[in-house]
């Protein structure tokens, strides 16, 4: 019997792998720009780490790590995500020794034992990058910056940046008895992993994907109304400083992210031609985690974002341009001595800047037609022997399927009057 890949994980093959080559090659630029140097951890960590750096009550380590006890009776994880590893080598090889802050960004695999679905797969990829040593604002406005324009320079535009603070130690227990206040009332109504999740982690109540949840949090309180005035400050001048950079963001006050290590500012891009689950590249501020995982008191901040993920957004918007874009005039030639008075008719039109292609088998009318359909062209260009004896051309409308004849020598003119007013762009 054929032996397959575990359900979940994903071939990479010859006609996949320029696209990703594409993707690693940008982020690698990008980071280079704003002063990035790479770091590769390994896939294999300490599975204390992941409880004390992502948090025991999250998914992820309740429900979706691969965890096993190696040959020595060790319990070990394939990293489920990048930051706690880049974190625990920040401190094993004491970086908080040296100048400040440390700038990082790493690409690898991650695995997590969740349901495959689109873009999401048991291992996965992702690109990310970590500043420690740094509390300013404009630290996360860079860190911002620097997703958007990797994001932008990998050919994904009109995304969407939410934004919001998660609060820190000192403003967050008291949001945290608010949404306990406001949600047990309502428990008989939540799903049940929610009802588990209202007294040991209840800002994951927020975060729930399923339709009664989400219909319950949107009248929750907000942090927003109990941040202390520390984090106001920080979150006000996050806002500063990217609106001094012509960013744009929509405060989301129902984001906290999935893990229990960010602090203060919290942000996603989202791209909703992917679905429900359309968060291409997300991260935020965790002030405490070197210091939970051993070291010294030291801010931090980073985002990451899936390969895979990115890689379905681009395929989407590749498919659209090729749909809707590539092609003007869609030639169809009916008869041989057709065909060869269509190749000339065709060669003028590219030459006044049309993109135009043609059908080179001698199917029928139909048949044709339906093939300008698929190439997304806007125009047919219908040339049969009648019309070529009396020196017409047929363009047919394929978006609204009306049609005229037209002399063969006006054809150029045509197309340049329909440059001109906007239908060859």
């Amino acid at each position: 019997m054929l032996t397959q890949r575990p359900r979940g994980m994903h071939d990479i093959l010859p006609d996949e792998a320029p696209l990703w080559n594409e993707i690693e090659e940008t982020a690698r630029r990008m980071c280079a720009r704003y002063g990035f140097v790479e770091v590769r951890t390994p896939v294999l960590e300490h599975t204390e780490l992941f409880w004390r750096g992502v948090g025991e009550t999250t998914d992820i380590v309740e429900k979706e790590m691969y965890t096993f006890t190696d040959r020595g009776g060790r319990s070990v994880t394939l990293r489920p995500e990048g930051t706690a590893g880049t974190v625990r080598a920040y401190v094993e090889h004491k970086f908080y020794g040296g100048s400040q802050p440390v700038k990082w960004f790493y690409i690898g695999p991650m695995f997590r034992y969740e349901r495959p679905q689109a873009g999401r797969q048991r291992q996965f990829h992702q690109f990310g990058v970590e500043v420690f040593g740094a509390d300013d604002p404009a630290a996360d406005a860079e860190v911002i910056a620097l997703g958007l324009d990797f994001l932008e320079a990998i050919g994904l535009t009109g995304l969407g940046l939410e934004l919001n603070s998660v609060g820190c130690p000192t403003c967050r227990p008291v949001y945290r008895e608010r949404l306990q206040a406001y949600y047990r009332p309502l428990q008989d109504r939540l799903c049940g992993d929610c009802r588990e999740r209202l007294e040991r982690n209840p800002l994951r109540l927020l975060d729930c994907k399923r339709e009664i949840c989400r219909s319950l949090a949107a009248n929750a309180p907000q942090i927003g109304e109990v941040l202390c005035p520390a984090c106001r400050v920080h979150d006000e001048g996050v806002r500063r400083h990217l609106d001094e950079a012509d960013i744009a963001y929509r405060i989301n006050p129902r984001l906290v992210r999935g893990l229990d290590y960010y602090t203060r500012t919290a942000f996603e891009v989202v791209e909703e031609r992917i679905g429900a689950q359309g968060t291409v590249l997300g991260g935020g501020r965790y002030n405490g985690l070197v210091e939970e995982v051993g070291g010294p008191p030291t801010p931090g901040i980073g985002f990451a974002a899936g390969l895979e993920r990115l890689i379905l957004a681009l395929r989407h918007r590749r498919e659209d341009a090729r749909a809707g874009a590539d092609v003007d005039v869609f030639g169809i030639a009916l008869g041989d001595e057709a065909s060869v008075e269509l190749t000339g008719w065709m060669r003028r039109l590219r030459r006044s800047g049309c993109r135009a292609v043609r059908s080179f088998e001698p199917k029928s009318l139909k048949a044709q037609l339906k093939a300008a359909d698929r190439s997304g062209a806007r125009w047919a260009l219908i040339l049969g022997e009648d019309e070529r004896r009396r020196g017409v051309v047929i363009l047919r409308n394929l978006a609204g399927g009306d049609q005229r004849e037209l002399p063969g020598t006006e054809l150029e003119s045509w197309w340049t009057e329909e440059t001109e007013h906007g239908g060859g762009q």
